[in-house]
């Protein structure tokens, strides 16, 4: 028998704050994270703005000798996790470090580190290039400090699916303590690819929208004018935990997670199935892994990066799972207020799943502005709904076909 599965903490940074409490705060008032970059000189860019963490810092949390071995990336899961771990209240100095674990993934890793790495191989020589450079661009990096960080010796994985990385994680966490091989898991995502090279590479492939002169309106998922996605850095991160173990601490639960799903397009690198069906099929293995019926979901964190493919394919997959029930559900994308976070979206986005059921808060769809009549569900548009939810659904699709999706809702009973 399966063991059940909760979750106890929750920490997130964004372009829209660090503290969950209050990024929740922001959301629900429609507040936009985007802005023009000032973290680098983008005045040569086709794109000049996206989701930035500004006057990053990780005093207090990580001691100033430590700081230079870790990329941003890295900082950035450390501060979420260690927030996360914080809010659950859990004291791993008391329990079997064997039975704790961490799966956090990235899209990415350490882009940032690499290209300053590369930059000083070129122009000093390959004797300049730190010592540190593999340790810290590694997209494993995230995952294994966060063991250091508490010597958890349980399960640890980094899951590299694009912009899936995070939920994927969430789910082989989710995995891992329902099969006994942990009680306790950190997980979700971390990304850092506002860089040099990451904003060149997402505007070459003309994925991004090229908004300049409206930064805060131009994340616009399944509005009819919508011209891309915006990039965008941070981390999200959650504790899980098994019910009983949770219990027996006496800890505050948020929710229960209660299934998980992941599929493949197995068509094209970068473009989604046009009509969903590899997103659809993550979908249904979720519902079917939590043993619930689609018209028992209240809301979608839709996947929604604001790209006039994507959006549409999502529609169409909901459409595809829920049939009628789909124009039923509230549906929102949080990435018009954030952008896309890339590997890190699935984790920020859980919560705000989480928080919604918690809440009875719908987030909105800001900048929705000009409906497309080929995207004619209900998404929320600008302003967040009251509610009464139970159960919840994030999607996350990343570049390679990947699609995951997570199923979380009320603890069902007294367990």
């Amino acid at each position: 028998m399966r063991r059940r599965v909760v979750v106890t903490g929750l920490g997130a940074v964004t372009s829209l704050g660090r503290r969950v409490e209050d990024l929740w705060k922001r959301i629900l008032e429609g507040e936009s994270g985007i802005r023009p970059l000032v973290g680098f000189d983008v005045s040569a860019y086709r794109v000049r703005f996206g989701g930035e963490v500004l006057n990053w810092s990780v005093a207090g949390y990580v001691e100033p000798r430590d700081e230079k071995k870790l990329d941003r990336f890295t900082q950035f899961a450390l501060v979420a996790g260690i927030d996360a771990v914080r809010d659950s209240g859990i004291d791993f100095s008391r329990g079997d470090p064997f039975r704790a674990g961490v799966m956090v993934g990235s899209g990415i890793g350490g882009l940032g580190e690499l290209e300053v790495q590369h930059t000083r191989l070129l122009t000093k020589g390959p004797d300049k290039v730190s010592a540190f450079t593999i340790p810290k661009l590694i997209a494993n990096a995230a995952s294994g400090q966060l063991s250091i960080q508490w010597g958890l010796k349980g399960p640890n994985a980094a899951l590299v699916t694009a912009c899936a990385s995070a939920t994927n994680a969430i789910g082989d966490a989710f995995r891992a303590i329902q099969y006994d091989d942990a009680d306790v898991m950190i997980t979700g995502g971390s990304e850092a690819a506002v860089t040099h090279l990451g904003l060149a590479g997402f505007a070459a492939m003309r994925a991004l929208s090229e908004r300049n002169d409206d930064p805060a309106h131009a994340s616009r998922p399944f509005d009819r004018d919508r011209d891309g996605f915006v990039l965008s850095e941070g981390a999200g991160v959650i504790v899980l935990e098994e019910l009983q173990h949770a219990k027996a601490r006496n800890a505050n639960i948020y929710a229960e997670l209660l299934g998980y799903g992941m599929s493949a397009d197995g068509g094209h690198i970068t473009q989604p199935d046009k009509d969903g069906i590899g997103a659809a099929y993550a979908m249904t293995r979720a519902l079917r892994d939590a043993r619930l019926d689609p018209a028992e979901v209240g809301y979608i964190n839709a996947h929604g990066t604001s790209t006039p493919l994507g959006d549409l394919a999502e529609t169409r997959a909901i459409k595809s799972v829920f049939h009628e029930h789909a124009y039923k559900v509230s549906i929102s994308s949080t990435k018009s207020q954030l952008g896309h976070l890339l590997g890190a979206s699935g984790g920020v986005e859980l919560i705000f799943s989480i928080l919604a059921i918690r809440e009875g808060l719908i987030p909105p769809t800001i900048n929705y502005d000009t409906p497309d009549p080929t995207c004619d569900l209900d998404y929320t548009p600008n302003q967040a709904r009251q509610r009464k939810i139970s159960v919840a659904m994030s999607n996350s699709f990343g570049f390679g076909g990947h699609n995951g999706s997570l199923v979380v809702g009320t603890l069902r009973d007294n367990g």
